[in-house]
């Protein structure tokens, strides 16, 4: 058989150390090259196929919000079948130094892809990603040609000794590997048991944010400790380190502690839900979502005021929207002794009744609640069932409408008057000139 590469050129590669492959594994090689190109072309038509059925299925079963897989499903697909169909051509055929080379380099750079994509999907940090897709790349490629253990005895050797554990560049590398890998599977089982969550229709909103919290720390408490589980970490050794953080945690972190275990009260006893609008102090507006460690409420100017849990366990709450949304409004207007006070009330009826946020049922009803010093004092009560808009504005309205009807039937508005009684007048009839202190007389 004529040879490949020509006889003076391998004789001087030979001569330079360089090891060459025989006719036979350059034959293998692009037999091996061949196969690798029709798996990763088999990788890019099941990705342009199933990559968008995929991403639809995706935002149907799980949701679009669910960071942005969906958006990369095709890219993810791609390399993920050529990854796994290069990984069944890479361990059936027993490949020689040159075939298993070019399958190792087309493996690992398929699976470096989609660690590349998926972790980017999950928002992980682009340098965390890229660094993470290196490290599998390269551990692919030289378990492949069968220095994986060369790479890994060369890693632990670089480290130093720590009483009777050894921190070296593999352990780093590992831990590096392990936590990327816990963060994106729990960043995915928590987006993927929200939105299961979120979709039953057995739970009212409240109980679906309870399950949510209770679901994600669990998840996060199982991730540590199987984290703990690979890492091979003895937890007996840290018996007295674990004893002086849970000192720490007592007296450091016990708001945090305290602010957690009230809001999971809260969502217990649904004595505040997101949504509900509730008065806490000086803060008024309606609830946009009960956190870790507080509860965020939304005002009418578009301030989210962030409140701790533990206030809204220890102070007085007025919560609006409890057992029932629909709030009375007090709006007191007076009205002259003059005035007719059965049009001046039919008014003040009329008035709350134009008003669109006011309900009909319960009716707004006129109360005369006073005979004040110069006026006639009433309250307009009226019902509305939208807390979360405002008071004052439907304060305004009412009173801008009873302007108009008041002036139209000639009602007048009182205003304070003081009457003064003389009891004498000086003998020639003209009140007393009061001078200043001071000034001549």
């Amino acid at each position: 058989m004529t040879p490949i590469i020509p006889t003076a050129l391998a004789n001087w590669l030979v001569a330079n150390g360089v090891h060459l492959p025989t006719n036979a594994e350059l034959i293998e090689g692009a037999i091996a090259g061949g196969l690798a190109i029709l798996a990763l072309a088999a990788g890019w038509f099941t990705g342009k196929r199933l990559g968008p059925r995929l991403a639809q299925l995706w935002q149907q079963r799980v949701g679009s919000h669910v960071e942005g897989l969906a958006h990369r499903m095709h890219t993810i697909v791609q390399h993920g079948s050529a990854a796994l169909l290069l990984a069944i051509l890479a361990n059936s055929v027993p490949w020689s130094g040159f075939a298993a080379l070019l399958l190792g380099i087309a493996l690992g750079a398929a699976t470096a892809a989609f660690t590349l994509a998926f972790l980017r999907g999950l928002h992980t940090p682009r340098w965390i990603a890229w660094i993470t897709a290196a490290i599998v790349f390269v551990a692919i490629l030289s378990h492949a040609i069968g220095g994986f253990n060369v790479i890994t005895d060369t890693l632990d050797k670089i480290g130093v000794n720590i009483g009777r554990r050894r921190l070296s560049l593999l352990a780093l590398v590992t831990l590096l590997v392990t936590a990327v890998a816990l963060y994106a599977g729990v960043r995915l089982a928590n987006r993927i048991i929200a939105h299961s969550i979120g979709q039953a229709r057995g739970f009212d909103p409240t109980q679906k944010l309870l399950v949510q919290k209770l679901a994600s720390i669990f998840v996060v408490v199982v991730a540590f400790f199987f984290g703990i589980d690979l890492l091979g970490i003895d937890l007996t050794s840290f018996a007295i380190f674990s004893g002086a953080f849970g000192l720490a945690i007592g007296f450091g972190l016990q708001k945090t502690i305290g602010n957690l275990i009230a809001g999971i009260i809260l969502l217990m006893d649904r004595s505040i839900k997101p949504g509900d609008v509730i008065v806490v102090g000086d803060s008024f507006g309606w609830v946009n979502k009960i956190g870790v460690r507080a509860v965020s409420v939304i005002t009418r100017d578009g301030k989210e005021h962030l409140i701790p849990n533990e206030i809204l366990m220890t102070q007085e709450v007025e919560n609006w929207s409890f057992s029932d949304r629909n709030v009375r409004v007090r709006i007191p207007v007076g009205v002259g002794y003059e005035t007719d006070l059965v049009l001046a009330q039919k008014l003040m009826l009329q008035a709350a009744t134009d008003s669109p946020r006011v309900l009909k049922s319960p009716p707004p009803n006129v109360w005369l609640t006073s005979f004040g010093d110069y006026a006639v004092d009433h309250e307009i009560l009226a019902w509305i069932s939208d807390p979360e808009g405002g008071v004052g504005n439907v304060k305004s309205d009412v009173l801008n409408r009873l302007w108009v009807l008041f002036k139209e039937n000639g009602i007048e508005i009182p205003v304070p008057r003081r009457e003064i009684m003389v009891k004498s007048w000086p003998e020639d009839g003209a009140p007393p000139v009061q001078l200043a202190p001071g000034a001549p007389k």
